[in-house]
């Protein structure tokens, strides 16, 4: 079908909901949208801000705009100017809206003959929700400060006024002065021989949303990994980093054998210190990732492998909203799953098939209904609520489910047409619908339903014709717990000592909630579970042993909660922690020392977690 005439079956399926815009953003990009940000900023470690301009290059679409709308979120703004062609500026006045949760300050500024470009000068807050600054103490180097961004999902607003919506792609370029002795970065192609001298420049050639604009400076050395790739951390960790991702550039040719080139030039990974909130971040040119996937057996390396597919998937073809997420994280859940098993094997990918797909089959019921939906109702969905298991492994079962009923070859075809004919836009559930319809469900007739798609997107649940890969491996491993549980087999008769991070966790993940005290004394005698240096086994260590009453390993947890700020791997531990009123009691204790060393979205998580009364979840 004709792009033209795909567009149109868009429109007629797109809810109203979602057609009225982005309900997390004030932008009005009917209006007027930007095309060029150019950022002139200066980092202040001691004030713990950004201090500089932003210039915005605009396109007016209605003749009767007379204003331009922004987003911004404790920005002190200090002057906002009109910049002619011959450079020439006029003063534009301008208002900033009282604060609305969840959004910020809607900033809107007085656009009396569409200027072609807008400069706002501004600094940032030092709690800005997007930043977070560290102090050298809590650096692994301990001698200079760091400071990194995350701006998923709308916190780019708290660090650049702009239209901060996933809807709006734009290019742009950037000059950023820092102390001489520190190397920035930003999520543009970076230079790894340019000297430390305070003055970088980086410009990004592709139109890109706001959420993946990135930023981090500190004392940080490079390795190069290939010809187009190379990490980026703290001189202490940057060996051990490059070696566990030492099969980066590998990765990238196999995801290009898949589904074409990679259109990015370099693909660089920075390690940030531990307080980083989430296990990777999938900035454009340079992937910001955690410190808990170095175990030294590349074991938890299909991180890495998921945040390069974001290159095609997000990156590449973004949602057009967060309601519809699941467009950049289920795709590339799958795209993940599809790299890691041509590098590592199809053992390993159907591992990780099954050990997302049980823990979503088990907590999928407890959701409220609107959100166990691929495309939910936008209403009362916030953004980062958008963010959950459904939108990764529910959208990554769909895909798989297409490509079991169509078969690997037709699929793989269907979606790297899909890559090619959206590239560079956002674009909503009811546009992918609208090209997967007459391309896949109805070139081949009879082996998928339109009723089923639309069960897998709107529905709620899991479909009855999901299915799962088998795994001779988890099935042995099912029945060994069983046996451990009922106390036919003793701890250290497990057949244990060969089982990957995977098997683990999977042995760990399906343990009762609540086991017996002394099956995991036992455990951990046999196996010494406690204070493992691997994060993934001990979260679920630590929540399960907690649950079943262990006091002995409070210690241990602290420890774990303490060094490690990424959320996935933290929040249980204070969520099993906070269900008696002695384990809740404990956990403030350990946030009050732990906190300075948090992101602030971590803060702000961990502490709705400890303001609920002892049991609840």
């Amino acid at each position: 079908m004709r792009a033209t005439a795909l567009l149109a079956l868009a429109a007629l399926l797109l809810p109203l909901a979602v057609r009225a815009g982005d309900p997390h953003s004030y932008a009005q990009p009917d209006k007027v949208v930007i095309t060029h940000l150019s950022l002139d900023l200066a980092i202040d470690f001691p004030a713990r801000q950004l201090d500089g301009n932003a210039t915005l290059k605009l396109h007016w679409k209605d003749p009767r705009a007379r204003s331009l709308v922004l987003d911004t979120s404790a920005l002190h703004i200090t002057g906002v100017r009109a910049v002619a062609a011959d450079g020439r500026t006029r003063a534009l006045t301008y208002t900033l809206a009282p604060v609305q949760k969840n959004m910020g300050r809607k900033l809107v500024i007085a656009a009396p003959g569409h200027p072609a470009r807008v400069r706002i000068a501004y600094r940032t807050a030092p709690e800005a929700g997007g930043l977070q600054w560290l102090t050298p103490a809590q650096t692994a180097g301990g001698r200079h400060p760091f400071m990194f961004s995350q701006s998923e999902s709308v916190y780019a607003r708290s660090w650049i006024p702009l239209q901060d919506s996933p809807a709006i792609r734009f290019t742009w370029d950037a000059r950023i002065r820092a102390p001489k002795n520190l190397r920035v970065l930003m999520s543009a192609p970076n230079e790894p021989d340019h000297p430390l001298d305070g003055d970088y420049r980086f410009r990004q050639i592709h139109p890109v949303p706001s959420y993946l604009m990135a930023i981090a400076a500190g004392d940080i050395a490079v390795k190069r990994t290939g010809p187009r790739s190379a990490v980026y951390a703290e001189p202490s960790v940057v060996v051990r980093a490059a070696r566990e991702f030492a099969d980066t550039e590998t990765m990238i040719d196999a995801a290009e054998k898949l589904y074409g080139p990679y259109r990015w030039g370099r693909y660089d990974l920075l390690v940030l210190p531990p307080s980083f909130p989430y296990g990777g971040m999938e900035n454009p040119n340079m992937t910001f990732v955690t410190p808990t996937v170095l175990v030294g057996d590349k074991s938890l390396v299909s991180l890495i492998a998921h945040e390069l597919a974001h290159s095609w998937s997000g990156n590449l073809v973004t949602a057009a909203t967060w309601r519809d997420i699941w467009l950049n994280e289920g795709f590339t859940t799958y795209v993940q799953g599809r790299i890691t098993e041509a590098l590592y094997g199809k053992r390993l990918a159907d591992e990780e098939v099954l050990l997302s797909a049980r823990a979503l089959e088990k907590s999928i019921a407890g959701l409220p209904p609107n959100s166990q939906k691929l495309a939910p109702d936008p209403r009362g969905i916030g953004a980062d609520d958008a963010l959950s298991d459904v939108a990764y492994d529910k959208g990554s079962w769909f895909l798989r489910t297409l490509e079991r009923r169509f078969g690997r070859a037709r699929f793989d075809a269907w979606l790297k047409g899909y890559f090619d004919h959206f590239a560079w836009r956002s674009i909503t559930t009811e546009q992918m619908l609208a090209y997967l319809k007459p391309t896949l469900i109805d070139r081949y007739p009879g082996r998928m339903s339109w009723a089923q798609v639309n069960d897998w997107v709107y529905g709620t649940g899991i479909p009855k014709d999901a299915r799962l890969p088998d795994s001779p491996r988890f099935d042995a491993i099912d029945r060994e717990r069983a046996a451990f549980l009922a106390g036919t087999l003793p701890a250290a008769s497990l057949d244990a000592k060969g089982w990957n991070t995977q098997e683990w966790m999977y042995f760990l993940d399906r343990l009762p909630d609540a086991p017996p005290l002394e099956r995991m004394q036992a455990l951990d005698a046999a196996w010494h579970l406690t204070d493992t240096p691997n994060a993934e086994i001990g979260m679920r260590w630590y929540v399960h042993a907690i649950a079943a009453g262990d006091r002995a390993v409070w210690p241990a947890a602290a420890r774990h909660m303490s060094r490690i700020g990424r959320m996935y791997l933290t929040l249980p531990v204070y969520r099993a922690l906070a269900k008696t009123p002695a384990g809740l009691a404990f956990a403030r204790k350990v946030y009050a020392g732990a906190r300075a060393g948090y992101h602030p979205l971590t803060q702000q998580a961990i502490e709705a977690i400890l303001a609920r009364k002892p049991g609840r979840s």
